[in-house]
Order: structure tokens, then C-alpha cells, then sequence
């Protein structure tokens, strides 16, 4: 007969996380740069109570468990009581990204069936015109104040989320259910195809925040002064606010305000340490501190994922302000963290050079993920650092099936099943060190060699003329394709094709050096950020190589 442990067994629940913040953190701030342009200050416990009161509104509002509670909101105090406010009281909270088109909006609200739909005002013209449009969606909450309510709406009887919360006495107990439980529901980007849901687990979620706060992850303390500046609508933040609630830390949100002079202001005044974002963040941030010759006092770490952070970026942060680059990689379909970049205590002896190449890479799983790169025979390709092949993964917080969807998207390596094919194209190291070099669709196949548009466009943002750049494959009669460099010059800045591809000499392999160079005013970019090369390749499908 086996014999089990004597342990007690609670279950892994989103209130959790909220009960100890409460309990052992109850005075540390939580900071909110609201959309009504004040800086609103309160704390754990004054954001346990509200959330409280925000569970039993959703339940005067008629939701039962399961149903799903929809946003369309910045980083704010709110939107955090939203969070623990649905979750925790056995409702799914959905995040929409505001920033997808109206269309878009509307079918992902939709396909989720939206019992609410909570927004901050800036959204109040979109959601007056899409609302008809919502089947699901029997009621809509504007987060604000009584004082900031519109005079009139075109949405019938639009409800007040701060009177809707001053109601309820905040005397609620967080009910115990199944930590399998669906918790959340974050939608893929559907760049191809309409969107696809991805449904955490509270389980999935506390494993998740509990392994990002990890010292080789995101190194959470309660002495931090966490900003993240990716939105909560994007992943739930990457997990840092319930990674936040774990240790207990100051959490401040930018809201709608994320451009470089205001994001300075609020990391200056409150103190702020460390941050999470994408590339473009981080772009806009730093043209502003180098334009007005301003430095970081407190500003130490950042995790910058989403797409690759350019080496130039990357050195830029770290020599210049002295900001250590953490560099991630996941996905919406891994709660989304799957990788980060932390030196192990043999590589802290290597040459500088040698420790940033590592660095520059995608880095080392947590615990709770494992990945492996197979061919399209679905065999395990060596981890040599060479050998580039489909990364697939498996863990904890790793989707088996996307929501409403029964076919699932699992494929085997080396005959076992259950892994996850990430669409990334990648190579591993003998130390486990993982590198993105293309996604699967948008790697250049020349002459039946495989060229990184990653490492090309690496290269271009080196120059110091070079704002932003994309590298996308153009049609050859020779080699099928051949890569196609498309540029963003920094303002009034002078730059020519051939000194640009002159500056890849040296750099990289001759026959992997673009065969032309397209001057643009702007990249296309997705709702979250990432180069839109789909949008890009149809924008230049007609361009003509000159070697061709």
C-alpha cells in the first residue's frame, strides 16, 4: 500500500496571493497613474477590500461562477481589483487588448461570452460604438468615479464601477473551489485567422507568478518597486501582479501614460527599480533620457521580452544607465514566460564578450517549462548551439487545448507526445541556453539555406543611424529568396543603402548580407507591439531585388 503524505493540502487559489498581501504587505503602496490624470495612492489592503467589494458586485450583477468578467483597461488600481475581484470569486477575468481593431474586439468578446465588460474612460467612444455588437455582454462598467461619469452615453444604463464598489460592504469571504478552475482568458493576437483563447488555471497562474519571482527569473522582493510597463491586458502583465503579491513589493501603475517623459517622471518619483516591457518601450524611453541628458537614480533591472531586444538596445541600457537587461521569451499560449537570461556561476568567469553574447540570447527555462528543438519529423536536434529546428515546449502553465477548441495542437517528440510547437525556429546550447533565430513563417530559405531576419535586423539597429528595422524575404529567380532589409531612419539622421549594407561586412557572413534596402517613415506594428512582417511582405510583395 503506498503511503501518502501527511500534509495539509490547500488549493493553489488567486485569492491566496491576495490574503497574504493583505495579511503580511497590507501597507506597502500600490500607485496608479489614473486616465483622469491624478496619481492615486493606496495600498495591499485597501486593494484586498476593494476587491472584495468588487466580487460581491459582480455577484449583485447576477454573474455565477464561470462567468467571464471582460476588460478594456490600462495598468491601474482597478483593473487590479478586477483581477483578484473576478478570480477570486470563481468568475474568469478576460483582458482585451484595446489596441486591436473594433472588428477584432468585437469577435473576442464574443467568443468569450462576456457577462461584463469593465473599460477606463479613454475607451468610452469605442465601446459606445461596438456595444450593440456585443451579444453576451449584459452589462457595462466605466472605471471611474461618480465625478468623472459623462453627462450622457449612447450605452444604455452605463454603470459607475466606484458606486457599483461603495455599495458592497467589502464583508465577503473568498470561496474555496478546484485550483483547475479556469481563472483567465487572454487571447492569442490572430495575425493570421481570428484569435485564439488561451484559459488559465489558478493553479497555472500561482505555479507561474511563484516561479517568476524566482532569483534566475524576474528576482522579486519585497524591497522592489515594481513598474510594469507591459499592459495588463497583454499576458496579465507577464504575471507581475500576482508575482507582486507573492513578496509583497510597491507596485506602480503607468496607465495610459507610456510615453518616454512620463515614464521617466514616475520612475524618478516613485522610486521605481525594476520594470517589464517590449523593445519599443524601451526605444521611446531611452530617446528621451539621451535627448535631455538625464540618468536613472533607482532604475536597476528591467525584463524586456515580447520580441528580441536588439544588442544595441540591450548595451545601451546596461553601459550607459547601468540597467541590467533581462532578456525573456515566451508566449501567450505559456502564462507567457518560458525562458530568461541569467548567468549560472561558471559563465560569471567568462570573458565579457563572451558573457554578453549569452545574454543576447533568450537564456535558460524555469523550473516548470522544458523545451526541445525538433526537425519536421518531429526528432530531438542536438543542443549544440548550431543546430537550429522547432522549439517545443511542455509545463505547468503550458495550454493542452485552446478554448473551444477540442482538436488539439500537441505533437510528439521522438515519439512522446504532449508538447507544445511554439512556431519559433531556434538553437540550444550544451548550457541550455536557448536562442530565437527566426519564427517558423518568417524565416529566409536561400538556396536551401536558412538566414536569420533576427540577426540581420540585430545588425541595422546597431547603426547609429538605424530607429527601428525589419528584415523579410523577397522573391529571387535564383535562391527563392533572399532577404530584403527595410529601414527606419532616427530623424534628420543621413543614411544610404550602400552605407548601410557596407556596414554588414565584417559582421556577418557575405552571402547572408541583405540584397537591397527599403527606407520606410514607419514599421507596422501588431496590437502588442511585434513587428507585423505579414502586413510588411504584402505591403512589398511587388519589390524587385536589383539582383534579381
Amino acid at each position: 500500500m503506498t503511503l501518502m503524505g501527511r500534509m495539509m493540502s490547500e488549493p493553489l487559489l488567486i485569492s491566496s496571493l491576495l490574503k497574504h498581501a493583505e495579511r503580511h504587505s497590507g501597507e506597502t503602496e500600490i500607485v496608479s497613474k489614473r486616465v483622469e490624470g491624478d496619481l492615486h495612492r493606496s495600498n495591499w489592503r485597501e486593494v484586498a477590500r476593494r476587491s472584495r467589494q468588487a466580487a460581491q458586485a459582480f455577484a449583485r450583477l447576477g454573474c455565477a461562477a464561470g462567468d467571464r468578467v471582460g476588460t478594456l483597461a490600462w495598468n491601474g488600481h482597478r483593473h487590479l481589483e478586477i483581477y483578484y475581484g473576478s478570480s477570486g470569486s470563481g468568475l474568469v477575468c478576460h483582458t482585451i487588448n484595446p489596441r486591436l481593431f473594433p472588428e477584432q474586439i468585437v469577435w473576442i468578446a464574443n467568443d468569450a461570452e462576456d457577462r461584463i465588460l469593465c473599460f477606463d474612460a479613454t475607451f468610452l467612444p469605442l465601446v459606445e460604438k461596438i456595444a450593440p455588437l456585443l451579444t453576451s455582454v449584459q452589462h457595462f462598467v466605466l472605471m471611474t468615479s461618480r465625478a468623472h461619469m459623462p453627462a450622457s452615453s449612447t450605452i444604455p444604463k452605463l454603470l459607475c464601477f466606484d458606486d457599483l464598489l461603495d455599495a458592497e460592504s467589502g464583508d465577503y469571504v473568498w470561496p474555496v473551489f478546484d485550483e483547475n478552475t479556469a481563472s483567465s482568458i487572454c487571447y492569442t493576437s490572430g495575425t493570421t485567422g481570428n484569435p485564439k483563447g488561451a484559459v488559465y488555471s489558478h493553479r497555472s497562474t500561482l505555479l507561474h507568478a511563484y516561479a517568476a519571482a524566482l532569483p534566475d527569473a524576474m528576482d522579486c522582493s519585497s524591497r522592489d518597486v515594481i513598474l510594469p510597463v507591459v499592459p495588463m491586458f497583454h499576458v496579465n502583465a507577464w504575471g507581475l501582479p500576482y508575482s507582486a503579491a507573492i513578496v509583497g513589493c510597491k507596485l506602480v501603475l503607468p496607465g495610459p501614460h507610456l510615453d518616454g517623459k512620463s515614464l521617466y517622471e514616475l520612475f524618478e518619483a516613485e522610486q521605481v527599480n525594476f520594470s517589464a516591457g517590449v523593445p519599443t518601450v524601451w526605444l521611446g524611453l531611452l530617446n528621451y533620457v539621451k535627448a535631455n541628458g538625464l540618468k536613472f537614480s533607482s532604475f536597476k533591472r528591467t525584463v524586456i521580452g515580447g520580441s528580441a531586444c536588439p544588442p544595441a538596445m540591450m548595451k545601451s541600457l546596461q553601459q550607459d544607465y547601468g540597467v541590467e537587461v533581462i532578456h525573456a521569451w515566451g508566449m501567450t499560449e505559456m502564462s507567457p514566460l518560458g525562458t530568461l537570461s541569467k548567468l549560472t556561476t561558471r559563465q560569471l568567469g567568462l570573458p565579457p564578450e563572451a558573457q554578453q553574447r549569452l545574454l543576447e540570447k533568450q537564456g535558460r527555462v524555469i523550473y516548470g517549462v522544458d523545451m526541445a528543438i525538433i526537425d519536421d519529423e518531429g526528432r530531438s536536434l542536438p543542443w549544440d548551439g548550431q543546430s537550429a529546428g522547432n522549439l517545443v515546449v511542455r509545463g505547468h502553465w503550458v495550454i493542452a487545448h485552446y478554448f473551444k477548441n477540442d482538436g488539439s495542437p500537441l505533437v510528439s517528440v521522438d515519439g512522446e507526445p504532449g508538447w507544445f510547437p511554439t512556431g519559433d525556429v531556434a538553437t540550444i546550447d550544451a548550457d541550455g541556453f536557448m536562442q530565437i533565430t527566426d519564427r517558423s513563417k518568417d524565416v529566409i530559405k536561400s538556396g536551401g539555406e536558412w538566414i536569420s531576419s533576427i540577426d540581420l535586423e540585430n545588425i541595422a539597429m546597431a547603426h547609429p543611424a538605424v530607429h527601428e528595422a525589419a528584415v523579410i524575404a523577397a522573391r529571387h529567380p535564383k535562391w527563392d529568396e533572399r532577404p530584403l532589409l527595410v529601414v527606419v531612419k532616427k530623424p534628420d539622421a543621413s543614411l544610404t543603402r550602400e552605407e548601410l549594407l557596407a556596414f554588414y561586412e565584417g559582421r556577418i557572413a557575405k552571402w547572408q548580407i541583405p540584397d537591397d534596402v527599403v527606407f520606410v517613415a514607419e514599421l507596422p506594428h501588431t496590437a502588442t507591439g511585434k513587428l507585423q512582417k505579414l502586413k510588411l511582405r504584402e505591403q512589398l510583395k511587388d519589390h524587385r531585388l536589383p539582383t534579381a
